[in-house]
């Protein structure tokens, strides 16, 4: 079952100039992209911005596994395997938005996703920034305001 349009939109209040999604390999990413796209493409100011967190890596472990310090070519390895996952995200992304006729802008971040992609919104300037969840929490559904976006969270 979808989840419905955040309230300030259902009440006819002003429709969000700038909105952003965060994707990544999960489904309930991709269903948010979905649900964006079927129910926000009207009032969505092109274009549509989609990001990505790529993790850092886990430099750690790779050491620890190693018993030493890693080699170069496996810590290139490592990156160039997250850059192909994260164009990979982005394409699918891209594809989906042309589908229902909107245009895209896409960002890749490195980081703590849950720090990049808060930066994200506020360096652009988003008026609601949708994420998916899995929903196995408490929480199905809700809405969080930052102080200078909406976070609108679809199950």
């Amino acid at each position: 079952m979808a989840s419905p349009a955040p309230a300030q939109l259902q009440r006819g209040e002003p429709k969000p100039q700038k909105v952003m999604v965060a994707v990544d390999e999960s489904e309930c990413s991709h269903y948010a992209l979905e649900w964006a796209l079927r129910s926000l493409a009207p009032v969505i100011a092109p274009p549509l911005l989609v990001l990505t967190v790529q993790p850092l890596l886990p430099i750690g472990y790779v050491s620890a596994a190693s018993f030493g310090a890693p080699p170069p070519e496996l810590i290139k390895s490592m990156q160039e395997r997250q850059q192909q996952l994260s164009k990979a995200l982005i394409d699918k992304a891209k594809e989906i938005c042309a589908q229902h006729g909107v245009s895209v802008e896409t960002m890749i971040e490195v980081g703590d996703p849950k720090e990049m992609i808060c930066e994200a919104a506020e360096k652009s300037k988003v008026d609601l920034l949708i994420v998916g969840s899995h929903s196995r929490g408490p929480v199905q559904r809700y809405n969080l305001v930052s102080q200078n976006f909406l976070i609108y969270v679809v199950i």
